[in-house]
C-alpha cells in the first residue's frame, strides 16, 4: 500500500518541551518531524498533535507548535490517544492513513498506533521520526508494531509517496528540504 496524501493525515504525538532532552537522538528526530510537518503543510495534508498531561510534561515544543499553524492540539491523559474521550471523533474516516510520529515510541506512539489499527484506521509509524529515552525501547516498539500489522516507514518514504512524482511545483519546493 502506498501512502496517498489525499487519504492521509499527520499525527504528532507528545513532542513536549520537558520530555525532549531525555529522548535519545531527539535532535535528528525533531528534524524528521519538522520535515513531515513542512511537507504536510505544502501538500495540504491535515495535521493534528497530542499533548500528554501538559501540566507535568510541559507544552508542545516551540518548533513543532510553530509549524502547526491552526492545527489542533489535543490534550490527553491516556497513553493511547484513541482511548481519550473526544479523540476518535477527530479522525476523518476519509483519511484512514494516519502518519504517526513523536514520543515516546514504546508508550504513547505504540499504544496510539495500535488503537488506530483497532479502530479500523491504517497507521503508518515513521521510524526516524519517533523516539524513546532508551534506543532499545524504540527498537522493540517498532518490531512490535510491525508484528501487529502497522506499517513502519521513514520520513523520506512518506514525503516521496505524498509527492508521487518529480517535476511538479510541490516537488521543487520540497526536494531541498528532503535532501
Amino acid at each position: 500500500m502506498l501512502i496517498e496524501r489525499s487519504r492521509s493525515c499527520l499525527l504528532i504525538v507528545d513532542v513536549q518541551e520537558r520530555l525532549m532532552p531525555s529522548i535519545a537522538g531527539m535532535r535528528a528526530i525533531l528534524g524528521r518531524i519538522l520535515l513531515l510537518m513542512k511537507a504536510a503543510r505544502r501538500l495540504t495534508v491535515p495535521m493534528m498533535a497530542t499533548e500528554h498531561a501538559p501540566e507535568s510534561i510541559g507544552p508542545i515544543a516551540t518548533p513543532v507548535k510553530a509549524q502547526l499553524g491552526g492545527a489542533e492540539i489535543f490534550v490527553k491523559r491516556h497513553f493511547d490517544a484513541t482511548a481519550e474521550p473526544g479523540f476518535p471523533e477527530k479522525l476523518d474516516k476519509n483519511r484512514p492513513q494516519i502518519i504517526v510520529c513523536g514520543t515516546e515510541a514504546h508508550v504513547c506512539v505504540l499504544q496510539t498506533a495500535l488503537g488506530l489499527l483497532s479502530a479500523g484506521m491504517a497507521p503508518i509509524v515513521v521510524a526516524d521520526a519517533v523516539g524513546s529515552r532508551e534506543p532499545a525501547d524504540k527498537d522493540v516498539a517498532l518490531a512490535r508494531l510491525r508484528d501487529a500489522g502497522v506499517i513502519v516507514a521513514s520520513a523520506e518514504m512518506v514525503c516521496f509517496e505524498w509527492l508521487g512524482q518529480a517535476g511538479t511545483p510541490e516537488f521543487r519546493d520540497l526536494i531541498t528540504l528532503i535532501k
